[in-house]
């Protein structure tokens, strides 16, 4: 039990002096078991690769300019597909949480469509518009929209209504309460909004890049397939994972933090 609790307090020292180490030491034993059970045998190589091989392909896909353009035709799908969902998405909830008669005409149309996934239009997508980019938009703006719509409502609808009257009574037009109250007050919802719907639309961008994707890191994964390359699909997977902790570990959630501590104080 000491030895425990010294390397645990070890431990503690360690991330305390240098955060990135956190990020990086729970990793360790998932790597050394990997290592271990590649090397050991139990597997044919082609089915379990080691680390080694997935590092070696990575270099490999690289220096043929492969990876770097398949990642920066997912990122760039990902960027405009957010981008749409976060133009329609705000404007959409504030309008819902600020009008009774919106609210009342939009919700049950906003819950009906919310229970359709966004595989689901996959069918009729690929009849209307084909396979190409328009599709792939369509899906990541389907899934970015609605955590981004219900967070902003749940953001307006909790900034206290005496805030803004008080606005009201010393002069304020609605479009100063708007933009200096309510907005304000419903922001931490806003972005852990825009956290959720940008992760559903990461994973919804893979999944839509392996059906109808001609690049991509999804492409490339369920392209490895019909090669029989286990360790470019590993690869995809681990840049994936590696992706997405970048965003939302140093920008989403210090995003996220920041406008909690910020603004996060108005409570009802």
């Amino acid at each position: 039990m000491n030895l425990m609790l010294q390397i645990w307090a070890g431990y503690a020292r360690l991330t305390r002096r240098w955060p990135g180490l956190a990020a990086i030491i729970p990793f360790i034993p998932v790597l050394a078991l990997w290592t271990a059970v590649s090397e050991a045998g139990l597997f044919p190589r082609a089915f379990f690769p080691g680390p080694a091989d997935v590092v070696r392909a990575f270099f490999t896909l690289t220096y043929k300019g492969i990876l770097p353009d398949y990642l920066q035709d997912s990122l760039i799908r990902l960027a405009t597909g957010a981008a749409v969902g976060m133009a329609i998405g705000i404007p959409l909830g504030v309008l819902i949480g600020t009008s009774r008669r919106a609210h009342r005409i939009c919700w049950p149309v906003l819950l009906f469509f919310q229970a359709i996934g966004d595989i689901a239009w996959l069918p009729i997508l690929l009849i209307w518009f084909g396979f190409g980019l328009t599709t792939m938009t369509f899906v990541i703006v389907y899934t970015v929209l609605f955590p981004v719509v219900l967070n902003t409502v749940l953001g307006v609808e909790s900034v206290p209504r005496d805030l803004a009257r008080a606005a009201l009574s010393l002069g304020a037009s609605r479009a100063r309460v708007l933009w200096e109250v309510t907005l304000p007050g419903a922001l931490p919802n806003i972005i852990t909004g825009l956290r959720n719907g940008l992760g559903y639309g990461w994973r919804a961008l893979i999944a839509v890049e392996m059906i109808v994707g001609t690049s991509g890191i999804g492409f490339m994964m369920f392209d490895a397939r019909r090669a029989g390359s286990t360790v470019e699909i590993l690869l995809g997977m681990i840049i994936l994972g590696l992706l997405w902790y970048i965003v939302d570990a140093w920008i989403l959630a210090p995003l996220e933090r920041a406008t909690g501590q910020r603004w996060g104080l108005v409570t009802s």
